[in-house]
């Protein structure tokens, strides 16, 4: 017997969910407005200082011609001053064997080549000072401009942890729907059974009818609906009871139900859905469904509310009564759900790989169903020793495997200090990481922002061709190895000399007068990178490795840096376009020194040339071209948001600018 067509009846002030709900998602989405609007103001405020930033630039070309205009002059007017008085000197040679010669116009002609010559060598003092002045005005737009860059990306952090926070609030929504749902009684089964049969199909059209509302009502419904089937998305059934009931003379069975429920979400996927980055939802950890399944007996998942008019045979469930609120087990576990059991493994690291007797089950964090026995388990991530256990599994069972990274040489250098004969000697124990050189062989590459997620000054790419290998520190400069310096040979940096080092403060680099490579600002330690070293700073040292070394050390050009740090990928970062959690030092990137200080030098893996930290914990100098006022910094920093650590990013400062942000590496010439 056909069963007839449904008839649903929802209540307009039932279906709105409940105040508090309302309320948390419109304050949710006044997050997302909010930050869209600061966004848009930013971008607005960085976009008129890019302007401001050019006409100084053209001003600055525009003094720079008038200089090199007056130079030239001063080379004209030197000479037609010396021709003035050879001319003059000639007259009174001969004004010695005839005093009747007029002298005054040559005199005339000197003395005004004279003031010629004074007047453009003062209007050089004023053009170069009238640069001077301009540059300053430059650095700081520039300066103005970093900032700003910086700011906009933590906006977009921002922005993509409020629209995940709000895509979860919307998808677990609680709500209840009154259902009116008849059907016919078959010939073959008992108005018990009918009655039982009626209820299921009312409850289980109402959980759909309830998860089509959810995705219907989503803010950003039109970028989710695409991925549907790959939300997880389930409705738990929090309660239920019948209204109305009863049997019509013709074999009908009508039923009303309330039903509350509430939406679940497996939220690991959520950043999928909005197309983010998956370190947005890396705090939610273990799908919240596999949570939710002990508290809520019912509970049907989105791909399984497929429901047919032609369904005869409904899966057995627990009577509904009539009374005020009864919790509703509607589906019971098949037999051959016992055949296998879950195992969910867990790490304490990002982009790792699961191995289960061989076979490759992905990364971490991740529920697989297998049958029950004994299973060997590997977890691998590159520069971790392998977690490796062996298990009997009957039940339901979590593994949180704890990776170590693999030891890295560190070598102990013992100096004695100098002291009278009267006392005794001091000794001085200071560890440090052995900063070895790695090996970057020769080839070609592509420059620049290959993705086009990059700023404007990442752009043309360019192929660039390195003919001969170089080797370069595979970790940045320390603190121990810059004291060694520091103590060799009484250096004093710019910072030292009086003038600070700035520091990020609301966003803004600030000056801290006190601020040095020994006092940054945070606590660090030897193996630390050294900070609040300027550009000449920096070569100071490379000149002084170079003579303790017997070779030659300097800054690497911005060539040789990014070609090293991409060590023959094409992504934005090492390991692929996204920057994960807990993989480098930077800004929002989970690790524990985020927003904190930098960390010590080789704490995460390094890429494949061998290289630590070229994304992330400290910016470093590159040598400038000798046409170039300004110098770049590349890789991003410990406070920096994580998109300005990408291998292409660069930012252009005066030489002469420090902060406990910046530090360097250098490489060492064939």
């Amino acid at each position: 017997m056909r069963i007839a067509p449904l008839t649903f009846i929802v209540s307009a002030s039932i279906l709105a969910m409940g105040t508090v709900a309302q309320s948390a998602m419109a304050q949710d989405t006044a997050t997302v407005t909010a930050i869209e609007s600061e966004l848009s103001n930013k971008q607005s405020e960085l976009d008129r200082y890019s302007v401001v930033l050019e006409k100084h630039l053209a001003e600055e070309t525009r003094l720079q011609s008038q200089l090199e205009l007056l130079r030239k002059r001063s080379g004209e007017l030197d000479k037609e001053k010396n021709q003035a008085l050879d001319a003059m000197n000639e007259l009174y040679r001969r004004l010695i064997d005839d005093p009747s010669i007029d002298i005054s116009s040559a005199q005339t002609r000197y003395q005004q080549a004279v003031t010629d010559h004074k007047q453009n060598k003062e209007d050089i003092a004023m053009q170069i000072a009238a640069i001077a002045s301009q540059r300053k005005d430059i650095e700081q737009v520039r300066v103005t401009k970093h900032t700003l860059v910086n700011t906009l990306e933590n906006l977009k952090d921002q922005l993509g942890t409020a629209r995940v926070e709000r895509l979860r609030n919307e998808f677990t929504r609680e709500g209840t729907l009154e259902v009116d749902h008849t059907i016919n009684c078959k010939r073959t089964e008992t108005l018990a059974a009918c009655e039982q049969r009626g209820q299921q199909m009312g409850l289980q059209k109402a959980t759909k009818r309830f998860i089509d509302q959810i995705f219907a009502n989503l803010t950003e419904s039109r970028v989710v609906e695409p991925k549907r089937n790959m939300a997880g998305a389930q409705v738990q059934v929090v309660s239920s009871h019948v209204v109305n009931s009863g049997f019509s003379g013709q074999g009908n069975y009508n039923v009303n139900l309330s039903v509350t429920m509430r939406g679940d979400v497996n939220s690991s996927r959520l950043c999928n859905l909005l197309s983010l980055d998956n370190r947005y939802c890396a705090e939610y950890g273990t799908p919240l469904a596999v949570n939710y399944q002990s508290n809520y007996s019912t509970v049907y998942s989105d791909n399984q509310l497929t429901f047919s008019d032609e369904q005869s045979d409904p899966v057995e469930v627990a009577t509904i009564t009539k009374q005020p609120v009864v919790e509703t087990p509607l589906v019971k576990k098949s037999q051959t759900a016992d055949k296998t059991v879950e195992l969910t493994l867990r790490s304490n690291v990002y982009d790792d790989e699961v191995f289960i007797n061989g076979v490759s089950y992905g990364a971490t964090k991740t529920t697989v169903a297998i049958p029950a026995g004994f299973y060997d388990v590997e977890i691998r991530k590159l520069g971790y020793e392998p977690y490796k256990v062996r298990i009997n599994l009957r039940a339901a069972q979590t593994i949180n495997a704890k990776l170590v990274k693999k030891r890295q040489s560190v070598t102990s250098v013992v100096t004695k200090k100098p002291e009278p004969e009267a006392q005794q000697s001091q000794v001085v124990a200071v560890a440090t990481t052995e900063n070895e050189l790695a090996i970057i062989p020769a080839g070609t590459f592509k420059m620049g922002d290959l993705t086009g997620n990059g700023l404007p000054n990442e752009r043309p790419i360019v192929e660039k061709v390195l003919s001969h290998s170089y080797a370069m520190q595979s970790t940045e400069v320390t603190v121990a190895a810059f004291r060694r310096f520091a103590q060799s040979t009484g250096y004093k940096t710019l910072a030292e000399q009086g003038k600070g080092c700035a520091y990020y403060k609301n966003g803004e680099p600030v000056w801290e007068l006190e601020y040095n490579w020994e006092n940054p600002g945070y606590e660090q330690s030897d193996n630390f990178p050294v900070v609040c070293v300027a550009y000449d700073d920096a070569k100071a040292y490379a000149n002084w490795l170079s003579g303790e070394k017997g070779q030659q050390f300097r800054l690497p050009n911005e060539v040789e840096w990014e070609y090293a740090a991409r060590a023959g990928t094409a992504s934005e970062y090492p390991w692929g376009n996204e920057i994960g959690r807990n993989l480098a030092n930077c800004g929002w990137c989970g690790s524990e020194w985020s927003n904190k200080s930098p960390s010590p030098v080789a704490q995460f893996s390094p890429n494949s040339y061998g290289l630590y930290d070229t994304v992330g914990n400290v910016w470093e100098w590159t040598q400038k071209r000798a046409s170039q006022s300004d110098v770049t910094v590349r890789g991003g920093a410990w406070n920096f948001a994580p998109s300005l650590a990408r291998v292409s990013t660069r930012l252009a400062l005066a030489p002469d600018f420090r902060a406990n942000y910046i530090g360097f590496r250098l490489v060492r010439e064939r």
